[in-house]
């Protein structure tokens, strides 16, 4: 898993079928110290967070476990929203 921040949301009114109904939210990865590492990536949100939030998110076919997600164009997901982070 990575940890992120969200940073803004996408729009896409012509997607793919199995997409619609997603929200799509662009997040930027983050280490401990909540400092930006690598790029922005879109990942679509099954918790419902916020821009400003810090999340968990999942890549690859792991996204794609669980209810009416099999078969979905979906490569990285917001999969938890954190509370709080210790080091």
């Amino acid at each position: 898993m990575i940890i992120a921040k969200v940073v803004g949301s996408v729009v896409a009114t012509k997607k793919d079928d199995s997409l619609i109904g997603c929200k799509f939210m662009i997040i930027q990865p983050i280490d401990s110290n909540e400092q930006a590492v690598g790029i922005e990536r879109v990942a679509v949100d099954y918790t419902g967070a916020g821009i400003g939030e810090i999340v968990l998110i999942s890549q690859g076919s792991a996204v794609r476990i669980g209810e009416n997600r099999h078969g979905k164009a979906i490569d990285l997901a917001i999969v938890g929203i954190v509370d709080e982070v210790n080091k």
